[in-house]
């Protein structure tokens, strides 16, 4: 697993990881001091931390987070709350096997702003998604997707919230099933089961 903060999403993984047939082989992180490192300790999980600005250039990065995640052989990688982009020498190593999750139902909202950009649009309803990674932002092939509603009141950090859960619980569901089922894909469609 790939973090950046907190990890929700990696302590949703945590707790299910006995139940659902896969284990967390490590966790990588882009900054130290964070308490999704803190939660992977406590786990007994190996974890290191690339950060961008210790390489000279972003391609240097790619390359050191590639080489990190390659020592412990996973069979897939969650970026689960991971802020950076990976690049070209990490999707060639990984590729197929790099999920990530969005506060939306893409390719809806798209980016960073997602929940803002939901409520601005006035839709009625929004979600998440589970994704694997390609090279754009947010347009790899989508495996799995819940539908929140926007209620009338919600502001971006009530609706975000209520979006984080059903994220973590759909997140914890996919997961399970790609590592118990296995997945293809095929032109832009994800297939769980062989």
């Amino acid at each position: 697993m790939l973090v950046s903060g907190a990890g929700s999403n990696l302590q949703a993984l945590l707790g299910a990881a006995g139940h659902e047939d896969f284990a967390i082989v490590a966790v990588g992180a882009d900054r130290d001091a964070i308490p999704a490192l803190d939660r992977a300790a406590a786990a007994g999980i190996p974890a290191f931390v690339r950060k961008l600005n210790d390489y000279p250039q972003r391609p240097d990065w790619d390359e050191a987070l590639t080489q990190a995640c390659r020592e412990h052989q996973p069979d897939l990688i969650v970026l689960a709350g991971f802020m950076k982009l990976v690049g070209p020498a990490f999707l060639a190593e990984f590729g197929g096997r790099v999920l990530n999750t969005h506060p939306a139902l893409l390719p809806s909202f798209p980016g960073m702003h997602a929940v803002r950009d939901a409520l601005d649009a006035g839709v009625k309803l929004t979600g998440c998604t589970i994704f694997l990674v390609d090279a754009g932002t947010d347009t790899g092939p989508v495996i799995a997707q819940a539908a929140v509603p926007v209620a009338d009141d919600d502001d971006e950090a009530a609706l975000h919230e209520r979006i984080k859960v059903t994220e973590r619980r759909l997140l914890v569901q996919t997961v399970g099933r790609m590592a118990r089922e296995g997945w293809t894909v095929q032109d832009r469609k994800v297939r769980i089961g062989r």
